[in-house]
């Protein structure tokens, strides 16, 4: 089985960016502790721009990530900003 990465971006407006960073600490730490995560790196590049690059074992370890997070606070917070995201088998 190949690995999955994902990458790409998140914007907030102004007004939600409090919001976002106060959720990403945690956010962050559930998925670096989750079964098959390699990689996870979460960080805001410039004022309401957030990169994300992660890396899990293979495509079950990346759908449980993804079936996690749907149900989490940070999803509650950003789940309906937009997102330009790529996802690759390697």
């Amino acid at each position: 089985m190949s690995a999955v990465q994902l990458t790409g971006r998140m914007t907030a407006p102004a007004e939600r960016c409090a919001e976002v960073r106060a959720a990403m600490e945690e956010h962050i730490r559930l998925s670096r502790a989750e079964q098959g995560c390699l990689y996870f790196e979460l960080r805001e590049t410039e004022s309401g721009v957030f990169e994300v690059s992660e890396l899990f074992q293979n495509r079950a370890a990346f759908d449980a990530h993804q079936t996690r997070t749907r149900g989490s606070a940070w999803f509650r917070v950003t789940g309906d900003l937009p997102r330009d995201y790529d996802v690759a088998d390697l």
